[in-house]
């Protein structure tokens, strides 16, 4: 783990718990740190990618709630979280009683969080910092919150889960309908209305499913 990426997540974050999962800790921004201010042409300027592992997305809180409401899913399998951000998922896996969990994504500073994070729980992780979207993998289940942000990683990212799906893994996506969400592949197996706030989602409430990924 990067240690200057850990210094920079403990001073620009609070350990806060998000509204659907008060079970789990995150480091997270607050709107009293200027890390939530901070806009993107400024995040650039200080050379760092934007803090998607600094918030609790609805995606990923959905997917976190449904896997500690259903343990049975995840309890004693291999499980893999992929664009893990700030380790919500990957923590609710381990939580709920995954034989093994890796937490994956490309942005150090994200696996610097999921690090912080992880032990702020008490559970360990696995921590893969390379893309593994031409990697086959021998994951039982495979899980992704809120990863349709953008078209090119959507598109990419869903074909990869579809093909990890017809291998025989349980792949789950967490999603608030993004705008880059596929219509077609996916069936839902649980709803949920997500507290957040207008300062990252342009709403007080953000309605986030949890789907299966079915096999291309």
């Amino acid at each position: 783990m990067n240690k200057d990426a850990a210094d920079f997540v403990r001073r620009n974050t609070l350990p806060e718990r998000p509204a659907l999962v008060p079970e789990i800790a995150l480091y997270q921004a607050s709107e009293a740190l200027p890390l939530w201010q901070a806009s993107e042409d400024e995040l650039e300027r200080m050379g760092l990618p934007p803090p998607y592992w600094a918030f609790a997305w609805a995606g990923g809180q959905a997917l976190a709630r449904w896997i500690l409401d259903h343990p049975e899913e995840v309890r004693g399998k291999r499980v893999f979280d992929f664009g893990s951000g700030s380790g919500l998922v990957a923590i609710a896996a381990a939580m709920a009683g995954a034989a093994e969990v890796m937490a994956c994504d490309i942005d150090p500073f994200a696996i610097a969080a999921i690090h912080l994070n992880a032990g702020l729980n008490g559970v360990q992780l696995g921590l893969l910092d390379r893309d593994p979207l031409d990697e086959a993998g021998d994951w039982e289940i495979v899980l992704a919150g809120d990863i349709c942000y953008e078209q090119p990683l959507a598109e990419q990212a869903f074909r990869w889960l579809q093909s990890l799906a017809a291998r025989g893994a349980a792949v789950y996506l967490g999603d608030p309908q993004r705008t880059y969400t596929p219509r077609s592949g996916l069936t839902r197996v649980a709803h949920y209305a997500v507290p957040t706030t207008k300062a990252i989602e342009d709403s007080d409430l953000r309605n986030a499913s949890v789907w299966r990924v079915e096999p291309a």
